[in-house]
């Protein structure tokens, strides 16, 4: 007889147990009670369904009885003892009772709806506690018996991500998801896509013309952002992180919890730039005429100001800095987790994946180690359901080829950059390479303004391309690849699309 039985049939308590032995915490009472109340009144299962899920009771019955309820309740039918016991096994037994007969004593000894949120309450909070005792046993026991190649670092990061996972989801076993669930999640995203700002199904990079190919930065994907020295990678990837966090608008969830509705919180992982350097960049390229002043010496006091004016501005910017070199990637699976619980996360970049550390030990090779940390940034997005920018080196073969537009095969150290990522975007300025071509001229040249037609058509070509840069599409698993050209000011560090209005001004007062 399972516990169902006993408890619906009022049977004795069990005896004493040995000091020894604890049993799981459950309340198959409650269980019954809201199964009961949902077979009475329907409506009682809309009032726990947003995160009550079978997995939650104890019970295994409980768990078939209130999904092939749910089922029948959002396909508009009704769900009572008569049309459920169908899709039950009907040679199971409880106890001395069928299937049939033990639904209609649920429904009979049903208790009003009203308190059915309270029996959901208590059913999913004895589930986390299950779930809790479950995660301390696996660390006692791998904390035992851990093999001699398994560090403790190593089970300190898996205990935190499946705290991670039971705290924000009430799950930490992955498993399994049902199509209805997928279906589920792929409206919602439509929905949240039609409500958003732009019509994006992801967040808006504040560029529209890298949104229109790529539909924002997409939840969980891992973009490399890549190019050689002195194309720009870092300037696009602070643009984007600026004009995420500088859109964001929240909106209160049910559970009082806060979402971003447009925009989002913004983590940025700075590796090579110090958090000051990086501040500074950001910071004035908000204010582009303040920035002329500084970098001509002409700062007053009215400036000044502006400045510290700017700077309140700024601080109210979900954008968070983190400035630790050489950071491995379990240490910044662990931060993100834990800016995420405290703070929110929606984006998170990293400048730049070569100057990160493996989890491995130190004889492992750099390849090796470069596929451990893509590897790693790809579960994390995936773990915290958010859109990761990591930014990349490229090998210096690009510099050997007359056509210097960078090429997956580029990607610096290590395959799996290319295989992990979901999108790979290169940086490419042809005016840095024309620029570096200009031919030498004499000092009587320039004195006379003399120009060789080998000159003039070098300068030709420099007006072509002056104040531009391409992003390269090169690989995109949900969408089209391509060219998107946009505007560049190096002296600023600035991208913009070319049809924006501000940019054209932008080039004029130069």
């Amino acid at each position: 007889m399972n516990d169902a039985a006993r408890k619906i049939e009022t049977i004795p308590a069990r005896a004493e147990k040995s000091p020894l032995f604890r049993e799981a915490p459950s309340n198959i009472e409650a269980e019954q009670a809201l199964l009961g109340a949902i077979l009475v009144n329907n409506d009682a299962f809309y009032r726990v369904s947003d995160f009550l899920k079978p997995e939650h009771f104890q019970e295994p019955l409980h768990r078939k009885i209130y999904d092939v309820g749910g089922d029948i309740i959002r396909m508009g039918k009704t769900a009572n003892p008569v049309t459920i016991k169908t899709f039950l096994p009907a040679d199971s037994k409880v106890g001395d009772m069928t299937v049939a007969q033990y639904l209609a004593r649920l429904a009979t000894e049903a208790v009003t709806i009203i308190n059915a949120e309270d029996y959901g309450r208590a059913i999913y909070d004895l589930a986390q506690r299950r779930a809790l005792i479950s995660i301390g046993e696996d660390m006692v026991n791998i904390a035992f018996d851990a093999p001699l190649d398994m560090p403790p670092s190593t089970q300190i990061e898996d205990a935190e991500r499946r705290l991670f996972e039971l705290a924000e989801t009430g799950r930490y076993d992955g498993g399994f998801q049902s199509f209805n669930d997928a279906v589920s999640l792929a409206i919602d995203m439509a929905g949240a896509a039609y409500q958003r700002d732009g019509g994006l199904s992801g967040i808006s990079t504040g560029i529209s013309s890298l949104d229109a190919r790529m539909g924002g930065l997409q939840h969980s994907d891992l973009i490399v952002l890549a190019g050689r020295p002195g194309m720009g990678k870092t300037s696009l990837a602070t643009n984007i992180a600026f004009n995420i966090a500088q859109a964001y608008e929240g909106e209160v969830q049910a559970d009082g919890s806060m979402k971003a509705k447009n925009g989002g919180v913004v983590g940025f992982y700075s590796l090579e730039m110090s958090s000051e350097q990086l501040a500074t960049r950001i910071h004035l390229r908000a204010d582009r005429d303040l920035l002329v002043q500084i970098r001509r010496g002409e700062i007053n006091e009215a400036d000044f100001e502006k400045l510290v004016g700017c700077s309140q501005m700024m601080q109210k910017i979900p954008l968070f800095i983190d400035q630790t070199g050489g950071i491995s990637i379990a240490q910044l699976s662990a931060r993100a987790r834990r800016l995420k619980r405290q703070r929110g996360l929606d984006v998170l970049v990293i400048d730049y994946i070569q100057l990160m550390t493996g989890s491995g030990k130190s004889s492992d090779n750099r390849v090796q180690e470069i596929t451990q940390i893509t590897t790693g940034l790809k579960a994390l997005g995936k773990e915290l359901n958010v859109p990761i920018i990591a930014l990349s080196q490229l090998s210096r073969q690009v510099e050997s080829r007359e056509d210097k537009r960078p090429q997956l095969s580029d990607l610096r150290e290590s395959g799996s950059i290319e295989q992990d990522a979901d999108v790979v975007l290169f940086v490419y300025r042809e005016e840095y390479y024309v620029k570096n071509g200009e031919p030498r001229r004499t000092a009587e040249e320039i004195t006379a303004d003399i120009k060789t037609p080998e000159y003039l058509a070098w300068e030709e070509k420099m007006l072509k391309v002056k104040g531009t840069a391409d992003v390269i599409i090169a690989k995109q698993r949900h969408g089209p690849t391509g060219t998107v050209q946009l505007g560049f000011q190096a002296e600023f560090t600035r991208f913009a699309d070319l049809a924006d209005s501000s940019y054209a001004q932008f080039i004029h007062d130069e």
